[in-house]
């Protein structure tokens, strides 16, 4: 294969929302479900999110527990698996999480719409950044660039429109939704998948291969592709 394993894991409310319209980053997990992504970070070589997600969130994406910090490095492995962003236009601060929280190697890829001072920025503050022609990034190539920069198990945690074209372009295959016990409502509000979207006719089929209900009364739902 020419690109890593890709999974997306996410965490979504029973009407589907990834977040409530004020687009923050609410919290949807249960502590349980918090303890199962991070064993899910600590098993992959690499995190990826999108531009919106680095954008409205600035998350983290490194492992919590130090239990499982220090289990990767006695396997030969860095504390965190590497960041991936996957960015339009690569807003993101010098003191952002995604670039200082770690220790963690940072991968970005971006277009021309991020300006030459930037990028360079970027690069002197450690991101390897790929800069590809077009208005969007080539995902496909993006993976393939990964790969080659040894990541085998790529985990996604979104944004919708990241993992629309992720799905859309059939470079996925496993999908893992815990589904919260809430409801946040609002037609703005961002949706697991979102992007353009896609006619019946053009759905993407998915195979579910496990459901499990937790006491927290969330629902967890393994999909492969």
């Amino acid at each position: 294969m020419t690109r890593p394993y890709v999974y997306i894991n996410v965490a979504v409310t029973a009407d589907g929302k990834m977040d409530t319209f004020e687009r923050r980053g609410a919290s949807i997990s249960s502590p349980r479900d918090k303890e199962r992504v991070d064993r899910l970070r600590a098993e992959s070589d690499a995190v990826m999110v999108g531009g919106n997600t680095l954008r409205d969130e600035d998350p983290k994406l490194t492992v919590k527990s130090a239990e499982l910090r220090a289990d990767r490095e006695r396997r030969g492995l860095p504390p965190n698996p590497a960041k991936v962003g996957i960015a339009s236009r690569a807003d993101v601060g010098p003191a952002s999480a995604f670039l200082t929280a770690g220790p963690a190697k940072v991968f970005l890829f971006t277009t021309p719409q991020t300006d030459t001072a930037q990028i360079a920025r970027l690069r002197a503050q450690g991101a390897e950044v790929f800069v590809h022609a077009g208005p969007r990034v080539d995902l496909a190539a993006a993976l393939a660039t990964l790969k080659a920069h040894g990541i085998q198990r790529l985990m996604v945690e979104g944004g919708g429109t990241l993992i629309f074209e992720l799905l859309r372009l059939g470079l996925v295959d496993e999908m893992t939704l815990y589904v919260a016990p809430l409801i946040f409502g609002g037609e703005n509000a961002p949706t697991t998948v979102a992007g353009a979207g896609l006619t019946r006719s053009a759905a993407i089929p998915l195979k579910l291969v496990n459901v499990e209900a937790w006491e927290d009364g969330g629902v967890l739902l393994r999909y492969i592709l």
